[in-house]
């Protein structure tokens, strides 16, 4: 009996020994798979802006969403109504899928809506017969560009944005919208038989308002990957300094609007999964002027001007030269520019404040970024700084 007890005692030693090797093995290799992932990298173009798509360097870029399609009649369409004063084409799409040549692994989509055009979401998402022509539409635009999917940027359900149509009842239907496009683009590549995946996504706001007013535990079903626009934290609409896309919460919490932690934090917690999440950076800056100065503390101080957006392209080179000091907020995580001569405050991303947004994207788990908008950035500046750190 004692020869059986130590011989019993022998064989569970030896198994617990080669189940920690094994668990160990798998943790490893589980580090290793990190270690490879593929970040996604959501490049918004806008088709409004002056710009040679065929140009973009697409080498560290997995997706192009050209900004913007329109709603007229119900209907997702391809609209030559111009923006800004710049007219978009139809040749824009095609010298975008041309990229593919130089990154075949690259996808292209069109976004509908944004903030000029999203009037038209609330009538077309409110009967099961419009969600219906609208998801049609969608398929027949994806087809007839020969696009990767359809990009979704309605702003905002159930809010009025920029003086739009919105209901209460757009809480349910724009899961129901979703629900009727992802049908159509599966039964478009089924008709087509070609077994390819049409991508269907979302641009989404950063507050908790945004989030209250959508169904993130069921959007998901149908999203392969939503877009958190975790930028105009401060904004055209204040005449008030401030952090435009922190990470975090600057010392003096009660000025700050948002930040990222705090958009990806209420996106999960709602039940979206923290997988399918990509977090926006700006490839532009807000600047104030005529802002209070004491003591150069102007940080959350009162300006003449709101915060207009400024590309980075149109700033960043000489800084010094031009009579700006660079300023870090060590809370916030956040840089910003301070011209006393001039009065001129600018809140901004750039290299070191895109590592930190990269560190936590990936100790999140999340599934990637997002920019607007490549032209903003043409020298490439932040964008290698983004793509530089992804491959850590």
């Amino acid at each position: 009996m004692k020869h059986r007890i130590i011989y019993f005692l022998a064989f569970v030693a030896l198994f617990s020994m080669l189940a920690c090797n094994s668990k160990t093995k798998t943790t490893t290799q589980d580090q290793s798979s990190n270690s490879e992932k593929e970040y996604m990298v959501v490049a918004y173009v806008a088709g409004y802006r002056n710009f040679d798509f065929t140009s973009i360097d697409v080498s560290g870029i997995t997706h192009i969403n050209y900004a913007f399609g329109n709603i007229r009649n119900g209907e997702a369409v391809f609209d030559s109504t111009k923006i800004d004063g710049q007219g978009l084409s139809p040749e824009d799409l095609a010298e975008l899928n041309g990229l593919k040549a130089k990154n075949p692994k690259l996808n292209v989509l069109i976004s509908i809506g944004g903030w000029s055009w999203s009037k038209g979401f609330s009538d077309a998402a409110l009967s099961e017969e419009s969600r219906l022509k609208f998801a049609k539409s969608c398929a027949t635009l994806v087809d007839v560009h020969n696009l990767d999917g359809i990009d979704l940027d309605w702003e905002y359900p159930n809010q009025i944005g920029a003086g739009n149509a919105y209901r209460k009842e757009d809480v349910r239907n724009f899961t129901l919208m979703l629900k009727a496009v992802r049908e159509q683009l599966d039964l478009l590549a089924k008709t087509k038989g070609d077994e390819k995946h049409y991508l269907l996504t979302i641009a989404t706001g950063a507050d908790k308002t945004y989030v209250d007013n959508v169904e993130m535990a069921e959007i998901h079903k149908y999203l392969d990957f939503l877009n958190i626009m975790t930028y105009d934290f401060y904004n055209g609409h204040h005449k008030t300094t401030g952090h435009h896309s922190n990470l975090k919460a600057s010392a003096d919490a009660g000025f700050d609007m948002n930040s990222v932690v705090n958009a990806i934090d209420v996106h999960v917690n709602a039940g979206f999964p923290v997988e399918k999440i990509n977090l926006g950076i700006p490839f532009y800056g807000r600047i104030w002027k005529g802002v209070e100065n004491e003591n150069n503390e102007v940080l959350f101080k009162k300006a003449e001007t709101i915060g207009s957006g400024i590309d980075y392209a149109d700033f960043y080179q000489n800084i010094n030269a031009n009579g700006y000091t660079r300023y870090w907020d060590e809370n916030a995580l956040a840089p910003y520019l301070w011209s006393p001569e001039e009065r001129t405050f600018i809140s901004y991303e750039d290299e070191e404040s895109i590592q930190y947004k990269v560190d936590f994207m990936k100790k999140r788990g999340l599934a990637g970024v997002m920019f607007w908008e490549y032209s903003a950035d043409h020298d490439k500046t932040l964008l290698n700084a983004l793509v530089s750190e992804l491959s850590k």
